[in-house]
């Protein structure tokens, strides 16, 4: 198995819900979604999809115990004003503020939402992993 990831997948409660707050902080679905039944996101080199939480606990072969699964999902950018700015917009999107932004002990600086469904974004500067012009963090 090669070392990359292709897809992600969220469970959501409310499919709608979902796609109107990942659209209110920027993202655009992409025209392969299934309306109604799962959405994805082109990320340039990766997919995130939103499914039902149901259909995928069952297509993945777990019991959902409706709790955090052991994952939290981040969001690299350039400035500590770009990581405010995103979590001032995921919070005027309807997602809860985990942690407020500040310096970090790794000498970075983040801060945590939660999107409606319980999923939770670290939004970081970390200053050991540059990104290049698309994006792309580059492990120091």
């Amino acid at each position: 198995m090669e070392q990359r990831i292709t897809l992600v997948t969220l469970g959501v409660e409310d499919l709608t819900r979902a796609i109107t707050f990942y659209s209110a902080l920027g993202w655009r679905p992409h025209p392969s979604s299934v309306e109604g039944e799962v959405a994805f996101f082109d990320m340039g080199g990766a997919v995130v999809a939103l499914w039902s939480r149901e259909a995928l606990a069952a297509d993945s072969g777990v019991v959902d115990g409706g709790g955090w699964g052991g994952v939290t999902l981040a969001h690299n950018v350039g400035s500590p004003p770009e990581v405010d700015a995103i979590l001032e917009a995921a919070r005027s999107a309807g997602a809860r503020l985990a942690r407020g932004a500040a310096p970090t002990a790794w000498g970075g600086y983040s801060g945590v939402f939660v999107d409606p469904d319980g999923h939770p974004w670290e939004v970081a500067v970390n200053p050991g992993w540059p990104l290049d012009a698309q994006g792309h963090p580059r492990l120091g």
